[in-house]
């Protein structure tokens, strides 16, 4: 096959979306196919390159990707963290994407047999529906997560959160102002789904956010996950005794809003108040990274919170731990999704606290990987980890977790699902 790729993240940036696909173009050329990649120039997680992305990549520069691929670099937007100037971005690279492919493939020979377009970056399946129906070739759209409902979720028109249910009452404009963009968003819902139930088929990450566009009128709905390489994550050993005195919990990945890891800092604060030993590392990126520094400073919690780590340096990290932390908010969609670095933590073999809900909490059950509790529960994990700094064995290491990824979300099995999912679009 000669397949096409549109997404907004592509290697040699580091996240979710830039892994999955560079383990999959890596397996979809091993198996003979031809893969183009059309991305912008990398400027994630910043907004911008850095020096040596500049010097290495040029908007309009075609290159050979890490595996063989053929990757076409589009124009990008400079942007800062919000929503706002990153869908700005989206666009731009969305317009330039468009009108380079259409140059790019002009002549019917050279064109793909089918196309991927990958959200978060929604404009990308706008390009992926208008190159489809130009060429004549099936589209399959890829929802990473709940999207545009993590993006778009308020609950009902017009509610506050709980948190400010005793707040002052917002005024006529401002009132007004929250209609419309709750408008905006239904749309953007609407318009979403229309492209989803237009594609060939539909991939999610989730059974459950496939149950959800099912629901919605979508029809051809196929689920891979995300994943992780057992040959590359290394399965950690059991502690020994005299190894150190301080239960250690360890959370890696973004620190945003979506994932409340403001209830990990209270919870440590409130043990270290009852003299229970701990340390909490949270090593990543994110906006509300600041905020949680300063919290952990106020309420003297022995919480270090540091800076994101190349990945060759996360094996260490694990050897670290007791425990390792995934956490989502009590959101909505949330019950739809599971975070991608859940896989590679499985696949250690360390005990997970699981502050989740949803697939992602059953996931960890059925993988007997460690302890779920109710998102943003404080209580609940202030319980658990003075139970787990005196019974240090209930946080040993468990093989069932590197097993269940074997079966469900090794790379290897996902990339024969998604070549058996494009097969079978060109068949029909």
């Amino acid at each position: 096959m000669r397949i096409l790729l549109l997404t907004h993240y592509y290697a040699p940036e580091f996240g979710a979306p830039q892994r999955r696909w560079s383990a999959l173009v890596a397996r979809f050329l091993a198996a003979g196919h031809r893969v183009t990649v059309a991305a912008p120039v990398p400027h994630y997680p910043i907004g911008r390159p850095t020096r040596e992305q500049r010097r290495a990549h040029r908007v309009g520069s075609v290159e050979t990707g890490q595996h063989g691929e053929t990757v076409l670099r589009t124009a990008y937007l400079p942007h800062r963290s919000d929503i706002g100037s990153r869908s700005a971005d989206h666009l731009v690279t969305a317009a330039d994407s468009l009108r380079r492919l259409r140059c790019r493939f002009s002549r019917p020979g050279t064109r793909p047999d089918v196309i991927i377009a990958t959200a978060p970056a929604i404009p990308t399946l706008m390009v992926g529906r208008t190159l489809a129906t130009f060429w004549g070739v099936p589209l399959v759209v890829e929802m990473r997560d709940a999207w545009p409902d993590l993006v778009t979720h308020v609950g009902p028109v017009g509610a506050l959160p709980a948190e400010a249910a005793h707040a002052p009452q917002p005024g006529l404009a401002r009132r007004s102002l929250r209609w419309a963009v709750a408008l905006a968003k239904g749309q953007v819902h609407e318009q979403v789904t229309a492209w989803q139930s237009g594609a060939h088929a539909v991939v999610t990450t989730t059974d459950r956010f496939a149950d959800v566009l099912e629901e919605r009128g979508v029809t051809e709905v196929d689920v891979v996950r995300n994943g992780t390489d057992l040959a590359t994550v290394t399965p950690q050993r059991d502690h020994l005794p005299d190894d150190h005195p301080e239960l250690r919990c360890l959370y890696l990945g973004n620190m945003g809003r979506s994932q409340g890891l403001d209830t990990v800092v209270r919870a440590a604060a409130q043990l270290h108040r009852e003299g229970v030993d701990l340390r909490v590392r949270l090593v990543g990126h994110g906006v509300e990274a600041p905020a949680l520094a300063a919290l952990a400073r106020e309420l003297d919690a022995p919480v270090e919170v540091l800076p994101r780590i190349p990945h060759i340096e996360v094996g260490a990290q694990y050897r670290w731990a007791d425990t390792v932390v995934v956490s989502l908010r009590d959101w909505a969609p949330f019950k739809w999704t599971v975070p991608s670095k859940l896989y590679e933590m499985l696949a250690t073999g360390r005990h997970i606290t699981a502050l989740l809900d949803g697939e992602a909490a059953d996931v960890v059950r059925a993988a007997d990987a460690g302890h779920v509790l109710p998102p943003q529960d404080v209580a609940a994990l202030t319980d658990l980890w003075r139970e787990l700094a005196a019974h240090r064995s209930r946080a040993g290491v468990r093989a069932s977790g590197r097993a269940w990824v074997a079966d469900n979300a090794d790379d290897d099995v996902l990339a024969r699902r998604y070549l058996e999912i494009l097969g079978g679009v060109l068949r029909r």
